[in-house]
């Protein structure tokens, strides 16, 4: 019956597990896009932190006019002088600064375009159109600008998603080799240790090629080494310890978490501004938000405010690394 053996070799060829899988990859095809579109689509600026300068009365009411902004682009507040206003911009307490002339026509904005050039693009658009209303003109001042090699600022978002596929290819090949689930604690920890090898590997590999090699980041090689040796390892460790639990379908988690939540919501593309609340919301909690905003800290700001996003990316690796320990040690209780 040729019917008959179609249909049987069709279920030799795709079976039940294997149908199981394409679902689950057309699944995770589908949020890729949902995610990624949903995501860049439509950027727009809310509640983006912004210093305003001017004397006391100037300052209340330029304040309150920003504040009233159809759609809440800006979160603004007075600040005392220029001098506080470059300061928080280092610090990244702020995204950018108008310096009211209280005596001109003519007022300046600073921006920091290291920290993304479409933000700042889009800031002195906005500023721009609000001073045409008021029959005043802009001058940009870009306070932090990023590198020449680096227009868009984008080398460190792609520095970061580069050390991000070396974590889970790295624990997946790990798995792909020996089984996705190691069979004992002394197996989970020899992977977490060869894990901790290709993230000083791939970390410092990473490190030159964006810095000397390329010249496309400032900042200290060194620095950006421990950086990418730590975002490695952890993404790494939160994929072994996904297949522990969960085998070959941890993988497809870890896709899920680090690429189609974590990338676009990382700040890369859109800075956080410019992201809409869920993507602005998830990012700064998952490695490639963390490791976009901290590889921006150590290339244009001195190494500021990176405590919090250090935090986060130490949280992913710990958890990971004891996760995957207590797998193993629980499936090696439960074998006979």
């Amino acid at each position: 019956m040729p019917h008959s053996s179609f249909r049987t070799e069709v279920r030799d060829a795709v079976t039940p597990r294997a149908t199981l899988l394409i679902v689950g990859v057309i699944a995770l095809q589908l949020l890729f896009i949902a995610s990624y579109v949903g995501a860049l689509h439509d950027p727009k600026p809310k509640d983006v932190p912004f210093g305003v300068v001017a004397p006391q009365a100037a300052a209340g009411q330029a304040v309150t006019r920003l504040e009233r902004l159809p759609g809440s682009p800006l979160d603004p507040r007075a600040l005392p002088d220029e001098a506080t206003a470059r300061s928080q911009l280092t610090h990244r307490d702020i995204d950018a600064a108008l310096i009211i002339d209280p005596g001109g026509s003519t007022d300046t904005l600073l921006v920091a375009s290291g920290g993304g050039r479409i933000l700042s693009t889009t800031l002195t658009a906005l500023v721009t159109n609000l001073e045409k209303s008021e029959r005043r003109t802009i001058r940009t001042v870009d306070v932090i600008p990023s590198a020449p090699h680096d227009p868009n600022g984008l080398s460190s978002f792609y520095l970061v998603i580069g050390w991000c596929v070396g974590g889970y290819l790295g624990a997946a090949a790990l798995a792909i080799s020996a089984g996705a689930k190691p069979s004992s604690p002394s197996r989970a920890a020899i992977r977490l240790a060869v894990m901790a090898l290709v993230a000083l590997t791939g970390g410092l590999g990473g490190a030159l090629i964006a810095g000397p090699a390329l010249d496309a980041l400032p900042g200290s090689t060194a620095a950006l080494w421990g950086l990418g040796t730590l975002i490695i390892f952890a993404v790494g460790a939160a994929t072994l310890a996904l297949q522990g639990l969960f085998g070959t379908i941890g993988i497809g988690l870890v896709i899920l978490l680090v690429v189609i939540l974590g990338n676009p919501s990382a700040g890369g593309a859109l800075p956080p501004p410019l992201l809409p609340p869920f993507w602005k919301a998830i990012g700064p909690a998952l490695p490639p938000g963390a490791g976009t905003w901290s590889t921006r800290s150590i290339a244009y700001f001195d190494n500021n405010a990176m405590t919090t996003p250090l935090l986060v990316l130490s949280a992913w690796a710990v958890a990971g690394a004891a996760i995957t320990m207590a797998a193993a040690r629980r499936r090696a209780t439960a074998t006979p």
